[in-house]
C-alpha cells in the first residue's frame, strides 16, 4: 500500500465518524487522488463513506466472474466503461439477467468490451443495447462465432462511434450492412479477418457511413475496387490494409485520389504492393504521419525516396521489416524523415553499425527503434543511438547477437525514460541487466535465450525497476528460485511472467509468485520439479491469473489442478490439454 493509502487507512479505521461527515464531492477528490487501486479498496473496506462515494463516482469496471456481474451492476449505477473481456464462462442468460438486474443504472454506459466472450450472442447483445442509450463503442473481436444477427443486434445502438468485430468470423456483407444503415454515425470500424466481406459490403459501407474516420480492412478478400469506395470518405484518417493481397498499386493509385485527410496508411504483407504504387499514394499527402510498409517491398526506388522526402514535416512513423537496406537508403531516410519518432527495421538485410548511425544522427527524436534480427550491428551502434536518441523509450535488439553489456550501459546511461527493451537471444550477462536497472521506468524487459543471466541480475533488476509489468526468461536455465524470490519483492506491478524451461525453479520458487496479485500470465513449461505445492500457492495467491501454462510440468498432478479449480477463479485458459479438462469439470 502506498502512503497516501496508508495514511487513510488508519484515519478512516480511527475516525469513520469523521470521515463520513465529509460530502460526496471531497471524497470523490480524496479517491481521485489515489493512483494504486488496493489503496481504493483498502479505503472502501474500512469506511461506508468511501464505499458509498466509490458508488457514485466510478466510471469504469473490470468484471473477471459473471456471478457478481448482476451485483456489480447495480452497485455502480455512473458506469460509462464496462470490460468483460475477462469474464470468465459469460454467456447470453447471464448477460441479459444481469442487464435486466440493474434496471436503469446502465443509462450512462457509453462503452463495452465483450472481446473474446464467445458464449455471448444477439440475445444478449440485443439486452445490452437496449438497455445502454448512450453506448458509444463496442468491441466483439475475437469473438469467433460471432455473425450477421450478432452485428445486427449491435447494429440497434443507432449513436455508435466505435465497433471492434476483428475475427467474427461468420459476419458478412449482409451484417456489415445492417452496421452501416444503423449506425451512420460510426466513427472507427475493424473487421480485420472477417474474411466473408467482400467488395460490395465495403462499398455500402463507405456510402452509409461518411463519419468514418479509421477503418482496418487487414486480411480481406477485398480489391481495388473496396478502395475506389473507400476514397469517397472524406474525413477518414486512419486505413489498415494487412495482408490484402488482391489490392496491388493500381489501388494505391485510386486511394491517392481521395481525401487529404488521410494521417496514417498500413499496407503490411500486401504480396503485390511496390514502392511505385506507395510512391503514387504519398504524392501530394500533406498531413501522412505513419506508414506502415512492412514485409511487402522488395526494393526501394528513388521516386519513392523523393516523395517520402516531401513529407519531412509530418511523417513521425515509417516502418520497413524485412526490406533488403543500405547505408545510403537510411542516411536518405534520416535526412528526408528528421522528424519520426518510430522507425521499423525489424529483419531488414544490410543494417549496419554506419547506416543507422547516420539515420539516427538525423532523427534525434526517435523513441521506438525496432532492430529485430539485424545480426551485423555491434555496441557502435547502441553508441550513437543513445549519444542522438535521449528520449528513447522503446529499443527491440532479438537476435542481435554481437552487442553485450558496453553497449547497454551506454543506453541505460543516457536513455533515462527508457520504457522496453528486448534482448532476447543477445547473449547479454548479469552486468547487462546492473546497468539496465538504471532505467526506472522499465515496464517491459524481454530476456529469453540468454542463458548468462544468473538471480544476481534478477536481483539488480528487482532492486529499481518496480514498474515492471511483462517479464521474460524463456530458457535462461540458471535462473533458480533465489531469483523469483527477488522479483516477487520488488516488481509488485508485474502481469506477464515466462519461465518456460528454468528448470531450477521448484515449489519454493512458485511460492514467492503467490505474492503477485496482479499477475494474470504465467508460462511454467517444462518446469520438471514443480509439483501441486507450488501450483496451489499460484492458485491461492495469485487472484488475477488469466493463462497458465504447464505444458510438459509432468510431476504436476490432479491435487495441483484442483487447487486451480477451487481457487484461481479468474483462470481463462491452461495450455495443457488435460489439465484443462480437469479444471473445467471441476470450477
Amino acid at each position: 500500500m502506498s502512503r497516501e493509502g496508508q495514511k487513510l487507512d488508519s484515519a478512516a479505521g480511527a475516525g469513520g465518524v469523521g470521515i463520513g461527515l465529509l460530502s460526496l464531492d471531497l471524497l470523490d477528490q480524496v479517491l481521485d487522488r489515489l493512483r494504486e487501486p488496493r489503496d481504493r479498496k483498502a479505503c472502501r473496506l474500512v469506511s461506508h463513506a468511501f464505499e458509498r462515494a466509490e458508488a457514485a463516482h466510478r466510471r469504469a469496471l473490470r468484471v473477471l466472474r459473471r456471478e457478481p456481474l448482476p451485483r456489480l451492476l447495480r452497485a455502480f449505477p455512473a458506469l460509462e466503461r464496462l470490460d468483460l473481456s475477462a469474464c470468465a464462462s459469460l454467456d447470453d442468460a447471464s448477460l441479459a439477467a444481469a442487464v435486466a438486474g440493474a434496471g436503469g443504472g446502465l443509462a450512462g454506459l457509453r462503452r463495452v468490451c465483450l472481446a473474446r466472450a464467445s458464449g455471448v450472442g444477439w440475445r444478449g447483445l440485443e439486452a445490452l443495447v437496449a438497455a445502454c442509450p448512450k453506448l458509444e463503442a463496442v468491441d466483439l473481436s475475437h469473438c469467433v462465432g460471432a455473425g450477421d444477427r450478432e452485428a445486427a443486434a449491435v447494429a440497434a445502438a443507432a449513436g455508435l462511434r466505435e465497433l471492434r468485430l476483428d475475427k467474427c468470423l461468420a459476419v458478412t456483407d449482409m451484417g456489415l450492412a445492417k452496421v452501416a444503415v444503423g449506425c451512420p454515425r460510426l466513427e472507427k470500424l475493424s473487421v480485420k479477418w472477417c474474411r466473408e466481406i467482400s467488395d460490395i459490403g465495403i462499398d455500402l459501407l463507405a456510402k452509409k457511413c461518411p463519419e468514418l474516420r479509421s477503418l482496418n480492412i487487414s486480411y480481406l478478400k477485398v480489391g481495388n475496387e473496396s478502395l475506389r469506395s473507400i476514397t469517397t470518405l472524406e474525413k477518414l484518417e486512419e486505413l489498415a490494409m494487412v495482408g490484402c493481397s488482391c489490392i496491388d498499386d493500381e489501388g494505391l493509385e485510386l486511394l491517392s485520389k481521395g481525401s487529404d485527410s488521410l494521417q496514417s496508411v498500413d499496407v503490411s504483407r500486401c504480396d503485390h504492393v511496390t514502392y511505385q504504387g506507395l510512391a503514387s499514394l504519398i504524392d501530394g499527402r500533406k498531413f501522412l504521419q505513419k506508414l506502415h510498409a512492412a514485409d511487402c517491398l522488395h526494393e526501394i526506388g528513388q521516386c519513392f525516396l523523393s516523395k517520402l522526402a516531401t513529407l519531412k514535416e509530418t511523417l513521425t512513423v515509417l516502418k520497413l521489416d524485412g526490406l533488403g537496406v543500405s547505408d545510403s537508403l537510411l542516411q536518405a531516410i534520416g535526412e528526408g524523415c528528421n522528424n519520426l519518432v518510430e522507425i521499423g527495421l525489424s529483419k531488414c538485410s544490410g543494417v549496419t553499425d554506419e547506416g543507422i548511425s547516420s539515420l539516427v544522427a538525423q532523427c534525434s527524436d526517435l523513441r521506438i527503434i525496432d532492430l529485430t534480427c539485424c545480426n551485423l550491428i555491434t555496441n557502435n551502434a547502441l553508441h550513437s543511438i543513445a549519444d542522438n536518441c535521449k528520449m528513447l523509450e522503446c529499443l527491440r535488439l532479438e537476435s542481435c547477437s554481437l552487442i553485450n553489456e558496453k553497449g547497454i550501459k551506454q543506453i541505460a546511461s543516457c536513455c533515462p525514460n527508457l520504457k522496453e527493451i528486448d534482448l532476447t537471444d543477445c547473449g547479454v550477462n548479469d552486468a547487462a541487466l546492473e546497468y539496465l536497472a538504471k532505467c526506472s521506468e522499465l515496464r517491459i524487459l524481454k530476456l529469453g535465450l540468454c542463458s548468462s543471466i544468473s538471480d544476481k541480475g534478477i536481483a539488480f533488476i528487482s532492486s529499481n525497476c518496480g514498474k515492471l509489468v511483462e517479464l521474460d526468461l524463456y530458457r535462461c536455465n540458471s535462473i533458480t528460485d533465489d531469483g523469483l524470490a527477488a522479483l516477487a519483492n520488488g516488481c509488485k506491478k508485474i502481469k506477464l511472467l515466462n519461465f518456460c524451461y528454468c528448470n531450477k525453479i521448484t515449489d519454493s520458487g512458485l511460492g514467492h509468485l503467490g505474492s503477485l496479485e496482479e499477475l494474470t500470465n504465467l508460462e511454467l513449461r517444462c518446469l520438471v520439479r514443480i509439483t501441486c505445492i507450488g501450483i496451489s500457492s499460484i492458485a491461492i495467491g495469485c487472484k488475477s491469473l488469466i493463462e497458465l501454462d504447464l505444458k510438459r510440468c509432468y510431476s504436476v498432478d490432479d491435487a495441483g489442478l484442483g487447487a486451480l479449480a477451487r481457487n484461481a477463479l479468474n483462470l481463462r485458459q491452461v495450455n495443457n490439454m488435460q489439465s484443462l479438462a480437469f479444471v473445467l469439470a471441476n470450477s
